[in-house]
Order: structure tokens, then C-alpha cells, then sequence
């Protein structure tokens, strides 16, 4: 019986398979999993691979993000929870890239304490976190508040006020509300923006020992430019993307905190350039002709690929450089002075090219109370339509209460949102239906 049982699974179609395994006996079928000798069994069967091969292995499979399993949306449900602001904001995108192509980043050759031997301009090394300017203020402001349904709709009752056949009330019990909290709204963030002007204005305004032929000079962290030659004191902060070459720690290393840049609290260990900490005095950088060649900026903070040369030595030195001779910028140095060379300012830096605008975050069930306020909003206003055309109004009163509840219910849930002009709205439009109605009705008996 052994030899006639099936194999698992066995596909019906085909009809030679099937009876391979029924006429010939199981000590004689191939079994492709069976194996000879021990060679051919290491080479065909899949090994597990051990804690130690794990470590050392040296491919990025084990390191890569895996793909998420997500549900989308499609469809009229996509684009009703957000995806209009996505094709906008896509459209704005496209057009300020043609406006303004970026710049492509390269690699770059920069000398010591030479800035103007330098073969491209680099960006200034000014921190800028503000979101507005003169001319982008308002429209950024009305685009942050009405890029909300909820408020848009407000918006949409308001101005067919204006109207006098949609006219229920008053105008300014519509625009009052309206007014009062784009001017609370403009308040508070002309209040951020000018808080933000100010920290970046102390940022930028820091001085720094900058080491030149004749000495050192005060400069200010928004005039640091590529190639010069930056002193930094212990808990300095790091202007810009540097290269260590000195230290005056005898063992021609520092060590750096890096919590404002990666989060973490230990301190890192920075190792100077060796041929330039074994000068004896710092104004010996300036007698050497020695550059920096350094790789484009990237994003990645845990690696740098760079070359140290010294041209008038016999022979030239070949220093290679890696993340350990490197002082990135918003790192401030734990101990010792360090002297580094400018290889990236401004935007071209580690941290502000890994910095990125915050985005609104929307839970699941800001989502379903979205399609829901889209849904009662439809129906309210269909219902509302055809009782109105009809002429004939039979909503009662419980079932008016129910669609207000429901309405008012799904607008207070949604956070930011607490706004019950809509209902009084609809409210006031069904009343003045039913009293058209009764006004007809009573013409009619008088005839």
C-alpha cells in the first residue's frame, strides 16, 4: 500500500505524472531531494546560517527594509482621504523644480586654509528654519487651514451667504467666527515665525576662531566658508561639516557628543589626520601645500570616503579618511580644541540635508470619521434637495435630530474641527422649506 499513495500535491491535469507514481515502485522513483555522498548534499541543501556567519557577512540583504504590507486606498476612497492634497502638492513640486533645477552634487578637491582655490561656490553656511517670508505668509497660512475639509466647507457656506436666494442669516454670523480664528491663526504663527527669526539669528551670529596666515580671527558661523581653517573650544558647538586635522590633546584624539544630530548620548571618538598632528606648531598647516578630497554630500551620517594629500613631501603622502576623522556639524566637542577644515557648509551639511519638514499624521479613525463627515454631508444635503423641490416635507422630528446628532457627532470627533454652522445651516434650510411649503398651501386655499 505504501507504494501507491500519493504524493501531496499531485495535479490532476497531468495524466503521465499520475500514473508514474502509481506503476513505478517507491524503491525505484528519483527522489530529487536524495543525495549521494556528503559533497553533493552540502552543495544542494540550503545551510542555516549561524549568530557568528551573521555578523560577518558582509552583503546588505540581512540590513535591507523589508516591503510592508499595506492596505491601500483607490479610488474616489483615496482621493476623498487625502490624495487631492498629494496631486497638489505634486503639481507645486514639478513646478518649482522647472523654475529652479537643483543643483547636481559632486565631489570636491578643497585646499587648506585656501577657500578661494575653491572650483565651484558652495552654499553659505546660514541656518534657516523658517517656514514663511514675506510674500509666502498668508498664502502658506490660508493653505494650512483650509486644506481641511471641515474648514474649506465653512468656507464654501460662508461666501454662499452672499447670494440672496442661499442667504439664511446674518453675514457676520458667518464671518466673524471665520475671521476671528484666521486672526488667531496669523497671530500665532507670525509669533512662531519670529521666535524661529531669532534663534536662527543667535545661531548664525556665533563667533568662531578662524586660523589664517596672520593669525586668528573672529568670524561669524554664517560667513564660514569652504577650505578655511576653524578652531573649536570644548562644549562648542561644530558649525559646519569639517575634516579633524589637530587637536591639542596629546593622544591626537577628542571625543564628540552627537545627541543634537543622531539622538545618542554616548560620546563618539574622533582621531586627527596624523600628518598634520605630528606639526609642531598650528601655523605650520599653512607652510605644507596639502588638500582634502572629499565626496559628495550624501544623507548617510555613518560613513565618509575621502583622501588627505601632502604635494610637497618626497614622497607625496596618501592618507586615506573615514567617519572617524570627520566633525559633522551640530555636534559639540566634549573634549580638548580641535582644528578642522570646512568641506561642507549650509545645506550641503549632514544635518540639515537629513532634516525634513514635519507632515500631519492622521490616525485610522481620523480617516473613517473623514469618509463618514463626506457621507452624512451627501445624504443630508440630497434629502434636503428633494424635499425642497418636491414640496411636499415628511422628515420628522426625530429623524431631523438623528441626521443633526449624527452630523454634529462626526464634526466634534474631528480634532481641530469643532464647528456647528453646518448643522445650523442645514437645520435653517429645511425650516425655510417647510415654511415655502406652508405658504404655498396657504394660497392655495385661498383661491
Amino acid at each position: 500500500m505504501a507504494d501507491h499513495i500519493p504524493l501531496h500535491p499531485v495535479p490532476r491535469s497531468t495524466q503521465r505524472r499520475a500514473a508514474y507514481y502509481t506503476s513505478v515502485p517507491a524503491a525505484q522513483r528519483h527522489n530529487r531531494y536524495q543525495v549521494e555522498d556528503e559533497s553533493s548534499h552540502l552543495d544542494e541543501m540550503p545551510l542555516m546560517m549561524s549568530e557568528e556567519g551573521f555578523e560577518n557577512d558582509e552583503s546588505d540583504y540581512h540590513t535591507l527594509p523589508r516591503a510592508r504590507v499595506s492596505h491601500r486606498k483607490r479610488g474616489l476612497e483615496w482621493f476623498i482621504c487625502g490624495g487631492w492634497k498629494f496631486l497638489c502638492a505634486s503639481c507645486c513640486d514639478w513646478l518649482i523644480n522647472i523654475c529652479r533645477r537643483k543643483k547636481e552634487l559632486k565631489a570636491r578637491t578643497v585646499w587648506l586654509g585656501c577657500p578661494e582655490k575653491c572650483e565651484e561656490k558652495y552654499p553659505r553656511n546660514a541656518i534657516k528654519n523658517q517656514k514663511y517670508n514675506i510674500f509666502t505668509f498668508i498664502p502658506g497660512v490660508l493653505y494650512e487651514q483650509f486644506k481641511f475639509f471641515l474648514n474649506l466647507y465653512f468656507l464654501v457656506v460662508s461666501c454662499s451667504q452672499f447670494v440672496p436666494a442661499l442667504k439664511i442669516g446674518y453675514l457676520y454670523t458667518y464671518w466673524a467666527p471665520l475671521g476671528f480664528v484666521l486672526a488667531v491663526t496669523m497671530v500665532r504663527e507670525a509669533v512662531d515665525e519670529c521666535r524661529r527669526y531669532q534663534r536662527d539669528k543667535e545661531m548664525n551670529s556665533q563667533l568662531y576662531s578662524k586660523l589664517t596666515i596672520r593669525g586668528k580671527v573672529q568670524v561669524k558661523s554664517s560667513d564660514i566658508q569652504v577650505g578655511d581653517l576653524i578652531i573649536v573650544e570644548k562644549n562648542q558647538r561644530i558649525p559646519s561639516d569639517m575634516v579633524f586635522l589637530r587637536t591639542s590633546e596629546k593622544t591626537g584624539s577628542c571625543f564628540i557628543r552627537t545627541d543634537q544630530l543622531d539622538g545618542e548620548t554616548d560620546w563618539k571618538l574622533k582621531v586627527a589626520v596624523s600628518c598634520t598632528q605630528r606639526l609642531p606648531a598650528l601655523g605650520d598647516l599653512f607652510s605644507i601645500s596639502a588638500y582634502v578630497y572629499a565626496q559628495k554630500p550624501q544623507l548617510d551620517i555613518h560613513s565618509f570616503e575621502g583622501t588627505f594629500t601632502r604635494e610637497d613631501s618626497d614622497p607625496t603622502v596618501h592618507e586615506s579618511l573615514s567617519i572617524e576623522n570627520t566633525l559633522w556639524a551640530s555636534t559639540v566637542v566634549a573634549s580638548g580644541t580641535v582644528i578642522g577644515v570646512v568641506i561642507y557648509t549650509g545645506k550641503e551639511t549632514r544635518s540639515v540635508m537629513n532634516t525634513s519638514n514635519p507632515k500631519n499624521k492622521v490616525e485610522m479613525i481620523g480617516h473613517f470619521l473623514l469618509i463618514v463627515s463626506y457621507t452624512s454631508r451627501m445624504e443630508l444635503l440630497i434629502s434636503v434637495i428633494h424635499e425642497t423641490i418636491s414640496g411636499n416635507v415628511t422628515l420628522s422630528i426625530f429623524v431631523t435630530g438623528v441626521l443633526l446628532y449624527t452630523l454634529w457627532d462626526t464634526i466634534k470627533a474631528k480634532q481641530n474641527n469643532h464647528n456647528l454652522q453646518p448643522c445650523l445651516f442645514y437645520y435653517l434650510l429645511l425650516k425655510k422649506g417647510k415654511e415655502n411649503i406652508k405658504t404655498n398651501e396657504m394660497a392655495k386655499c385661498k383661491r
